[in-house]
């Protein structure tokens, strides 16, 4: 019987994935792209995945999606994301995502599923027209994560909720069925900018469905493009602070910051210590040139590799391959759990 907590049992595997939603910015590369990248490092299997079922959960052009899901495979593999030492696939190629999401449909509760902040948000006051796909989708995300046992996910902090979702929906699988099965996953939220904010208002997230270009920076951006940005991000008028406290009520000033720390992979205090009394006058131009080093090289491996479908298509189909030697004997344990006949 489960007691909530994790098992040392299980070995540990991270898994994440992100929609292709297409218009990849910094936003998706520190918050997301980079620690993937960084975490292969660290010896523990990594499943990365473009949930392209969760995108249809509302309406799609289909050549988009399948375009968007070729860009956002580049960008992982730009940001440094090795299909070697990673598995790396689309979700729609794995079947037992979608097999275990209908278990733990009739394992979640309804009242589970209004509660999510994104099915309000989303759905809005007209929740008749939404489709069932919107509300059931945090099921469809556990299947995700505990098709393959993971026991750790990299989660921005919007997605919190709906890990939690998953951890319930665990523990309940667990004892409704007396086994300990699935593990109970933890999140991994980490870093100085694992929320990157608008270059043109500080309390608001980056997002590339922003009106205004300038409020991003795209992983498509060429050198010059990202070093304008930078210099004509907004900021105030006062030098960079002593300490890290004196950022608390200057979002423009932290955000600059936080995106320095990092690309830089140092700390906020680091950073500090560093430029502590300079005017942006001065940091922009230093921030700027961190970003094109850093930024430029994933922008043009992007464009090769997009400009390259087949090869793109050879990757998705060898992770896909390797995804379900891990998934297909969990799912038919999961089965056999249940009494379903295979």
């Amino acid at each position: 019987m489960s007691d909530g907590q994790p098992n040392p049992a299980f070995t540990p595997r991270v898994f994440s994935g992100i929609q292709p939603s297409g218009g990849l910015t910094l936003g998706n590369y520190l918050g997301a792209l980079k620690r993937f990248a960084d975490s292969q490092e660290q010896g523990i299997q990594s499943i990365y995945c473009m949930v392209d079922m969760h995108a249809i959960t509302v309406w799609q052009d289909p050549e988009a999606l399948r375009r968007q899901t070729r860009e956002l495979t580049a960008g992982f593999i730009a940001s440094g994301v090795d299909p070697e030492k990673s598995i790396l696939f689309n979700q729609s190629q794995v079947a037992e995502h979608a097999q275990l999401a209908w278990i733990f449909n009739c394992v979640a509760r309804m009242g589970w599923m209004q509660r999510m902040t994104q099915w309000k948000d989303k759905a809005g006051k007209n929740t008749q027209n939404a489709s069932l796909g919107l509300l059931a989708y945090p099921a469809l995300m556990a299947a995700d994560i505990l098709v393959y046992h993971a026991t750790h996910v990299p989660v921005g902090e919007d997605q919190k909720q709906h890990l939690e979702l998953t951890r319930d929906i665990a523990i309940k699988f667990n004892n409704d069925y007396g086994v300990d099965f699935f593990p109970i996953t933890e999140p991994v939220i980490e870093g100085a900018a694992t929320r990157v904010m608008s270059l043109r208002d500080g309390s608001k997230k980056m997002s590339k469905s922003d009106p205004s270009d300038m409020s991003r920076i795209n992983l498509t951006d060429d050198a010059d493009t990202i070093a304008q940005k930078i210099r004509k991000a907004r900021t105030d008028p006062e030098p960079l602070p002593d300490t890290a406290e004196g950022l608390k009520d200057r979002p423009e000033a932290r955000n600059l910051v936080n995106i320095y720390a990092a690309l830089a992979d140092l700390t906020i205090d680091q950073v500090i210590a560093e430029h502590a009394g300079q005017q942006f006058g001065t940091f922009k131009p230093s921030l700027a040139d961190l970003a094109v080093a850093k930024l430029e090289p994933i922008s043009t491996e992007m464009k090769r590799l997009t400009a390259e479908p087949d090869e793109i298509d050879a990757i998705l189909r060898r992770g896909s391959e390797r995804a379900r030697e891990i998934a297909a004997p969990i799912l038919a344990k999961t089965y056999e759990i249940v009494g379903l006949v295979r």
